[in-house]
């Protein structure tokens, strides 16, 4: 008897098109799953099975043929459960898309084993009777806020990564700078990697990894000591905001790693730091293709109260200016 506990089916009709071909064949054809997976599949007795029997990956299927993957379910054994408020854009058997406050670690780092967002989340499955590996799509910096996407099995992981690596996942930022970007609008092409003199850290240099994000200016402020810009990016390299805007003269307002920021600072930007209190950023939007249904789904947070509040002041710059 197969005591293993598994997730919610992932189920495949055979089409007329793949009649007689090898199980394996049909997998990677039609959900492109990959050798890794596909042996992770054959070690459990019903983790790939055709119409209800068992089946190997060189077994030959007909058209009708109902072919279904079941994952072992996954203990997230690394990750301790606790509950915690978690505002949920969209949750499936297979995709939780959530809306990340400010201030909170995606996941558990050495010494930061609790308090994140992986923590909250092991909680509500559990909670639910789930069992899931936290698998991020992709990761949020501490203090930016927004949407972010995970996986809940190691199938739609490898799809949506396939899909970032291809640029097929749409993101999109709202930030807050100081000065106004020139021209307004454009493309900023500047490899990034770590400071060799502060690792932590990220710079631009000619020998960096590729790194190119669109900008485009939503409002300018105050004659032009501040402005609110939406970006877009094609490669998701750590920091890659917040130095690419560092890097033509905008830094984030309140970025305490790129901003710049001390005592020296106008009375209307220590007045905008204080505001924010985090780094003026926020996932405002991304877009994604469903691994298991194929739609092209899009989900929106909007601008949470404190940049609300920030975007008042800035707006308050030009009343002080007529």
């Amino acid at each position: 008897m197969d005591d293993t506990v598994y997730s919610d089916p992932i189920e495949l009709v055979v089409q007329p098109a793949d009649d007689g071909l090898a199980v394996r064949t049909v997998l990677q054809k039609r959900l492109g799953v990959s050798r890794r997976l596909l042996t992770r599949l054959k070690r459990t007795e019903a983790g790939l099975t055709v119409n209800g029997r068992r089946a190997f990956t060189s077994d030959r299927v007909s058209a009708g043929d109902r072919i279904a993957l079941r994952m072992e379910a996954e203990a997230a054994d690394d990750v301790l459960p606790q509950e915690m408020p978690l505002s949920i854009l969209h949750e499936d058997p297979h995709l939780l898309v959530l809306d990340k406050p400010a201030g909170i670690v995606v996941h558990p780092t050495k010494g930061h084993y609790v308090n994140t967002l992986a923590n909250g989340v092991v909680h509500h499955w559990l909670k639910h009777g789930k069992a899931h590996r936290f698998r991020p799509v992709h990761r949020l910096d501490k203090d930016t806020s927004g949407v972010i996407a995970v996986a809940k099995n190691a199938y739609v992981h490898q799809q949506l990564a396939e899909q970032m690596k291809r640029g097929r996942i749409g993101k999109r930022y709202i930030a807050y700078v100081r000065g106004a970007p020139s021209p307004a609008d454009g493309t900023i092409d500047a490899p990034i990697d770590r400071d060799p003199a502060a690792p932590h850290l990220r710079i631009v240099t000619p020998d960096g990894y590729p790194s190119v994000t669109h900008y485009r200016t939503e409002a300018v402020y105050g004659g032009g000591r501040a402005a609110k810009v939406s970006l877009t990016l094609e490669t998701g390299r750590t920091h890659q905001i917040r130095v690419h805007m560092r890097h033509i003269g905008c830094p984030l307002i309140a970025d305490e790693l790129y901003g710049g920021h001390g005592a020296g600072d106008p009375d209307w930007l220590a007045a905008a730091v204080k505001s924010a209190g985090r780094q003026a950023l926020h996932a405002a939007e991304l877009e994604l293709t469903h691994p298991m249904t194929g739609e092209r789904m899009i989900f929106a947070s909007p601008l949470p109260d404190d940049l609300l509040r920030l975007e008042r002041l800035l707006k308050s710059l030009d009343d002080r200016e007529s």
